[in-house]
């Protein structure tokens, strides 16, 4: 359900300076965007697909990659919005992979709890303890975060799903299984 605006859309006595808008105007404007939420779903389900065309030398793409890790943390037990984290954690590699983790974590931001947000946005970090040797980079990273009440979290997130997902023989469940998932928690920001 692709949500487009046409030139009808558009509300002709809306301000043209922010600081010149009345309270009506921004009830039109609320009323719309609320209307409009399911596009969120829509658009991050876009990013997700656009990830089947970047592999960057893995050996699975990332879309199967996010895929696994989402369906791995489901496997074993993880809540709904840990699941949405894990399924998006990559996608801001749609954008930048340098810090795609910051990218990914403020989308899903609005629509999980504050735990799941900073696991997704310091996941790069976590991981280093996997990798960053090759890099001649500290692999221990995660250490500066030992005391934040999400580093568990992030540990399981990283150590147990997100670096082991890069298996193209893997039971991978496809995107269709998380979509639902995706238009549940997104169909009203958290503020």
């Amino acid at each position: 359900m692709a949500v487009t605006e046409s030139p009808a859309d558009v509300n002709p006595d809306s301000f043209r300076r922010m600081d010149e808008s009345t309270a009506e105007q921004w009830a039109v404007i609320g009323r719309t965007t609320s209307e409009n939420q399911g596009r969120v779903a829509e658009r991050m389900i876009v990013l997700l697909e656009s990830l089947a065309e970047i592999s960057d030398g893995f050996i699975t793409d990332q879309l199967t990659h996010c895929l696994q890790t989402a369906t791995m943390a489901e496997r074993a037990g993880a809540d709904e919005e840990m699941i949405f984290g894990a399924l998006m954690h990559d996608v801001g590699k749609a954008i930048s992979v340098p810090n795609h983790g910051q990218i990914s974590a403020e989308m899903i931001k609005p629509y999980v709890r504050d735990d799941v947000y900073q696991a997704i946005r310091n996941h790069q970090d976590f991981q280093g303890r996997h990798y960053y040797h090759h890099f001649d980079v500290p692999t221990n990273l995660r250490d500066g975060f030992r005391e934040e009440s999400w580093y568990a979290l992030c540990e399981e997130f990283t150590d147990d799903w997100d670096q082991q997902a890069f298996d193209p023989d893997y039971d991978t469940l496809p995107l269709d299984h998380f979509e639902p998932l995706i238009r549940k928690l997104t169909a009203a920001a958290k503020f």
